[in-house]
């Protein structure tokens, strides 16, 4: 096991290495923490894949909404898999030693995969705004092409920015300590090691997370805005119920997801604290993406019908 620590006085050059600290304040419950993530990586791997495969086998799922919600939780698999596999084996092993490239790769993996899912978020409620607010060419206008476009622009859009913003951290010198109190390679605990006046690279995390947070976010409300006004012009209750029941299911994700990412990213640096940001990571990168299966299958019924239907046939 590697814990060499880097003192402050220490040449900042020879930082090759960061120590991941993770849960190591809590020894006595390591393999309670080991199975607990264990049996929710495996419940998010399950519960996602379930979704995929059933959005695919089955016809009456072949519109767009569950295109988007495929590829949804296509990012769910990889967005978990870039932290959790990483703190298993942390616990495991109980060697926290973690590279420089390997610290910035998943670093850079995770903030790509966090854009991609505010873009996701932000096509899925564009998508809801057509059905509820112009059914009459929902399919003319959210036709294969452009939902491929859409989904692909999501996934692509930013890597770009992202990539630069990684070697734009990496590329300070870090001489406060080696030891990242996180569970993964994030950017306010790496810039808290980082040397000197972090301000300009400060207000870059806050201009990025902007972009690709606060705008979708935004672009997400304006389309809720404007659902929520025409399902209330609906002239049933029964019309009114089954259009707010095909957004509650994304509204509620959207909120989970946003909400805790908003409050990591867009704090100033002084009001962060190790304890809140792990527990707020812990919260959009594990807890909700175990949960989104659910919410989207049991308040769902088309794939609850679905389901059943599979059920049946077995």
């Amino acid at each position: 096991m590697q814990h060499t620590e880097v003192r402050a006085e220490d040449n900042a050059s020879t930082v090759t290495h960061f120590l991941l600290l993770g849960f190591s304040d809590l020894p006595n419950i390591q393999g309670f923490l080991f199975g607990m993530f264990s049996i929710m990586y495996l419940m998010i791997l399950i519960g996602n894949s379930f979704i995929i495969v059933i959005t695919r086998i089955d016809p009456a799922l072949q519109k767009p909404m569950y295109f988007f919600l495929a590829n949804f939780s296509s990012l769910e698999i990889c967005y978990v898999s870039v932290t959790l596999p990483r703190i298993l084996f942390n616990i495991s092993t109980q060697d926290r030693s973690i590279s420089m490239l390997s610290c910035a790769t998943q670093m850079c993996f995770f903030l790509m995969l966090g854009a991609t899912e505010c873009f996701l978020l932000a096509v899925m409620s564009y998508d809801r705004y057509v059905a509820i607010c112009n059914p009459l060419n929902y399919h003319l206008v959210m036709n294969p092409t452009k939902c491929t476009q859409l989904a692909a622009g999501s996934w692509l859009g930013g890597i770009p920015v992202q990539i630069g913003q990684t070697c734009q951290i990496f590329s300070l010198h870090f001489c406060n300590s080696n030891k990242i109190n996180h569970f993964f390679c994030d950017l306010p605990p790496i810039l808290k090691l980082a040397c000197g006046d972090t301000s300009v690279h400060e207000l870059s995390v806050y201009l990025v997370a902007s972009l690709f947070v606060a705008f979708p976010f935004m672009l997400i409300l304006a389309s809720y805005a404007k659902i929520i006004t025409t399902i209330l012009k609906l002239p049933t209750a029964t019309g009114r119920a089954k259009a707010f029941s095909t957004c509650s299911s994304h509204l509620l994700v959207v909120f989970l997801f946003f909400g805790s990412a908003t409050i990591t990213y867009l704090r100033p640096k002084s009001t962060h604290s190790p304890g809140t940001d792990k527990l707020l990571s812990l919260f959009y990168t594990i807890v909700t993406p175990m949960f989104n299966p659910l919410i989207y299958s049991l308040r769902n019924k088309d794939v609850i019908a679905a389901l059943r239907k599979l059920l049946l046939r077995k």
